[in-house]
């Protein structure tokens, strides 16, 4: 009885607990491992005993990421060129709900990058999910005081950093629509007119596929460098439109295979910033097509 209570309560909560794992580490595999930790420990835990079943697990869940966060901040230290958040298939309808649209937005997620991980953490629960003060400092482990105190420097830096246009999913969709459209055809003055003249392109290769090392900026630098990257390969690309990390995105393929995706954001009407990841480890939850935040 009390393992079923227990199965209940964490599937009831699942979704929400992947997305705090997600949005704390901006990785979908260790978010997947940070939840199976998560009920490992839950299933041991008196049922009982246990006042509100979201709480507990929304605490133990924003430990186990803490601690994975901590280890992985060496590996991304060594991580061959720039390092992006792994991409998720969202559900469509997560783009109608802004908040959490931008919260596991790529742009975002990469502010998110430059918190210390209790930082992180208190951000997250306090901004996204509205986790009370108590529960927060419960969950790392502070005093409610001091949670205060770091919830407002974590505010206070993001605020700095975020993006400050908010831009509809229907308006990004059409000038995906566009960008979608000249990558078809090979129209380059058609991919230049929907680049802004300081476009900045971020890729991700992980040193296992080609990207660039660093950033790069500009409309003509950006469409070079894709064109010398379709032009290297003689299968046939095929571009797909699909909902990445709450806004519209694409979906590269190469002779029927995914090479990668392209978060793209968008402002007056052209993209601004394009977040590309071709690192094949990254990409295997949008090769499922399963959505995993809904």
């Amino acid at each position: 009885m009390t393992e079923h209570v227990a199965t209940e309560a964490f599937v009831a909560h699942r979704n929400l607990l992947f997305t705090v794992a997600y949005e704390m580490l901006g990785s979908a595999a260790d978010a997947e491992d940070v939840l199976q930790e998560t009920w490992l420990r839950w299933a041991k835990v008196d049922q009982a005993q246990v006042r509100d079943a979201r709480a507990y697990l929304v605490r133990i869940t924003t430990r186990q990421a803490l601690n994975r966060l901590r280890s992985l901040g060496r590996q991304r230290e060594s991580y061959v060129g720039p390092w992006l958040p792994e991409p998720l298939l969202t559900a469509p309808d997560v783009a109608e709900d802004v908040e959490l649209a931008e919260s596991v937005s790529m742009a975002m997620l990469l502010v998110l990058e430059t918190l210390t991980p209790t930082e992180r953490a208190v951000f997250v629960l306090r901004e996204v999910f509205d986790v009370s003060y108590d529960e927060i400092a419960e969950a790392v482990e502070k005093t409610p005081a001091a949670v205060r105190q770091i919830a407002h420097r974590a505010r206070s830096h993001v605020e700095a950093r975020r993006p400050r246009v908010t831009v509809s999913a229907a308006d990004t969709r059409r000038v995906i629509d566009r960008f979608q459209q000249a990558l078809r055809t090979g129209d380059l003055q058609g991919l230049l007119d929907v680049l802004a003249p300081d476009v900045v392109l971020i890729s991700d290769g992980g040193g296992v596929k080609q990207a660039a090392l660093r950033p790069i900026v500009g409309a003509d630098k950006v469409l070079r460098w894709f064109v010398g990257i379709v032009s290297r390969t003689t299968e046939p690309v095929t571009v797909e439109q699909v909902t990445l990390n709450g806004t519209p995105g694409i979906a590269i393929h190469l002779g029927g295979e995914l090479d990668g995706t392209a978060a793209l954001r968008v402002v007056d009407g052209v993209v601004t910033d394009l977040y590309l990841v071709r690192n094949p480890h990254k990409l295997r939850y949008v090769a499922s097509e399963t959505p995993l935040v809904r």
